[in-house]
């Protein structure tokens, strides 16, 4: 990995001593015998520059009090130095944690990140309509969305490089997980631990928006309890709404069905978390009572002590963020596929159900 010079860009043209003159990228470039985009690479760390004349030019820029702008560089570079991302919601922990692990990496480089939300049908729409990132942006990145052909092909003719977190698509660089995998392993977990009365907390039905893990891991939920001969009853497929609040009213709903299930597999750590605070309100314990399996390893997930499915979430977006970066340092629309690891982490919310465990 090539590291980056730690020079941390102005929302100037230059800099100056306090009443001094104002100096211009033109002025390092006449000292340094380069041309001003010339400059513009060696302070930003970009390909093409020799140590030696990148050693200069940051000599004479800290001598002259000059900090690179982004306008500055845009010119230079023909680029805006900021980079779009597409996510259905902002409001989610889930995509918070990509978003800012995104941030990080864009801003260590240089970049600037601009977001677009798509959370429902008319902007959605309106979005891959009007594609507002163009000329505004360098690359696009796409959290979660499982882009129809047509979106996908609007987005190809950008001509720019584009990545995915989540899914697979043809020209995109994609950061993904085995969402099937994952469910399998919390509820073979559950399984494997004696359980045959398991529900599942989901995520919105029907297909929200787009996005394909919720039907994933339903799909896989499904499969594991009929590969195991563990019979599936529709009444214990609650929705959650993505939410806390969600989660607890889904669990509600399940303890107020007259055969109820010893354990529950939740789509997300948040809808998981709900359904604790909702058997904690029924005055039913667990695991004692009944069993809890989430999906992400959400930040509170240890305290409060939840088995889960955990995804390294804020690594995805970092990671997706760099594809995009390299290929915008090798001006190439090589798209570059990552499968991340994902792992069960037992805690204390699974334990076999009361009929089979040892007292």
């Amino acid at each position: 990995m090539r590291l980056r010079p730690q020079y941390i860009p102005r929302d100037l043209d230059s800099g100056s001593i306090e009443g001094g003159p104002v100096v211009g990228i033109e002025e390092v470039a006449r000292r340094a015998g380069v041309s001003p985009s010339t400059v513009s690479r060696a302070l930003r760390g970009r390909s093409g520059v020799s140590d030696r004349t990148r050693q200069r030019i940051a000599e004479l820029a800290a001598e002259l009090d000059y900090s690179i702008s982004r306008s500055a560089s845009g010119l230079a570079t023909g680029r805006t130095l900021c980079i779009g991302v597409v996510v259905p919601f902002v409001w989610r922990w889930f995509f918070g944690q990509i978003i800012g692990g995104a941030e990080q990496v864009l801003r260590a480089a240089g970049y600037d990140l601009m977001l677009y939300t798509a959370g429902d049908v008319e902007s959605r729409e309106r979005f891959f309509r009007e594609l507002p990132v163009r000329g505004r942006v360098d690359a696009v990145l796409v959290l979660s969305m499982d882009l129809t052909e047509q979106e996908a092909d609007r987005l190809r003719g950008l001509d720019m490089p584009l990545g995915l977190v989540g899914h697979d698509a043809e020209g995109f660089s994609s950061v993904h997980i085995d969402d099937r995998l994952g469910t399998r392993l919390a509820v073979q977990h559950l399984i494997n631990l004696g359980h045959r009365d398991i529900a599942m907390i989901q995520g919105l039905e029907p297909k929200p928006l787009g996005a394909i893990a919720p039907i994933i891991r339903r799909e896989a939920f499904l499969q594991t309890l009929h590969d195991n001969g563990v019979e599936q009853r529709p009444e214990w497929m609650v929705p959650g709404e993505f939410s806390i609040a969600g989660g607890e009213r889904a669990m509600d709903r399940l303890l107020a069905e007259s055969h109820q299930p010893t354990a529950v597999f939740a789509y997300a750590d948040e809808l998981a978390m709900g359904a604790l605070r909702s058997l904690r309100r029924h005055g039913r314990s667990t695991p004692a009572d009944m069993s809890i399996v989430g999906f992400d390893d959400h930040e509170m997930s240890e305290y409060v002590d939840l088995t889960t499915v955990a995804q390294p979430v804020r690594a995805q977006g970092a990671t997706a963020a760099r594809l995009l970066i390299d290929q915008l340092e090798a001006n190439s629309r090589e798209s570059t596929v990552v499968p991340v690891p994902i792992e069960l982490v037992v805690r204390g919310s699974t334990a076999p159900p009361r009929s089979s465990a040892e007292w």
